[in-house]
């Protein structure tokens, strides 16, 4: 993991990263977002705009006054409908006349049983949905973009929330919050769902990448370690959760009391949605038992037939 301070990169400056391609850093820096969330220009005259970002004049200005003379934005695609990714969308449309791009609104993707929990009432932490964005198009699965000399492919990698996108462009990946270098992403039912995330993992790792363009944080030049990182990460905290399911019955509350022991009370909730995702991740695949209808508060125990 990379070191906490060794990504500090000037807020709202235009910083270039390879030829084709300029980042900005909007002014949203918090525990969920580090230094703030990376909005990427790429293209050298009729330029692609990648998560926008937060709803804030200020990064909008920083956006449309990084184009030269004769550069125009001419798409706007969202990865997925997170606060801090998707609203800035709607004004820099206005502003530039470009479509926005998106795999869908904020519960496109979501699996079913994430659709049947969301029904009971429950509802994502973390970053907070955009629930009012709607995209001018909705992409696919490998659907290709093409602009103004660039090409991008659409890879549909869910888990951090349904409607997730990551997109590769030769052999970069703009991987959003599906995988950063600073933190492992968060999985919050019922936008989050760990099976499907650890699918998406999976995925990436079926092309040799050179560099992976987070939506927090410095560019990661080991993609394929940071995969393996991340999946072992989470396969350790399964066998964690599943050590101490099978010392007595407990809830997400409880486990993730006794495995964050080190976590400010602050984070604890988006701790705790992570153990969730587990334990439903679990559940699903026959490993735990649960008391109750899935829930937040829900007693998970081992599966008596494993």
């Amino acid at each position: 993991m990379q070191a906490p301070d060794a990504f500090d990169p000037p807020v709202g400056e235009v910083i270039t990263l390879e030829s084709g391609l300029r980042r900005i850093v909007a002014p949203n820096p918090s525990p969920m977002t580090y230094r703030g969330t990376n909005t990427y220009l790429l293209g050298t005259r009729g330029l692609a705009v990648i998560d926008p970002g937060p709803q804030n004049p200020q990064h909008l200005e920083a956006i449309l006054g990084a184009l030269g003379a004769e550069q125009y934005i001419s798409h706007i695609l969202v990865t997925h409908t997170h606060l801090d990714h998707s609203p800035l969308a709607a004004d820099l449309k206005a502003r530039t006349g470009a479509q926005t791009l998106a795999f869908g609104p904020a519960q496109a993707g979501r699996s079913s049983v994430m659709q049947a929990l969301a029904a009971t009432g429950m509802a994502g932490g973390g970053e907070g949905v955009d629930t009012a964005f709607t995209p001018d198009q909705c992409l696919t699965d490998g659907e290709i973009i093409s602009g103004d000399g660039w090409t991008l492919r659409v890879i549909h990698t869910p888990g951090h929330i349904g409607n997730h996108i990551a997109l590769g462009w030769g052999d970069v990946c703009f991987t959003a919050d599906h995988v950063m270098g600073w933190a492992s992403s968060l999985v919050s039912p019922p936008d989050g769902d760990l099976t499907d995330f650890m699918s998406s993992c999976a995925k990436l790792q079926t092309d040799p990448w050179r560099v992976f363009y987070p939506g927090h944080g410095a560019p990661i030049d080991s993609p394929a370690q940071r995969l393996e990182w991340l999946i072992t990460h989470r396969r350790n905290r399964e066998a964690q959760i599943l050590t101490l399911l099978h010392k007595a019955p407990q809830s997400a509350p409880a486990l993730a009391r006794a495995i964050y022991t080190e976590t400010p009370e602050a984070l604890l909730g988006a701790a705790t949605r992570n153990v969730l995702a587990h334990l439903i991740d679990l559940h699903q695949r026959d490993l735990a038992d649960c008391n109750s209808p899935l829930c937040e508060t829900a007693i998970f125990s081992p599966s008596q037939e494993k």
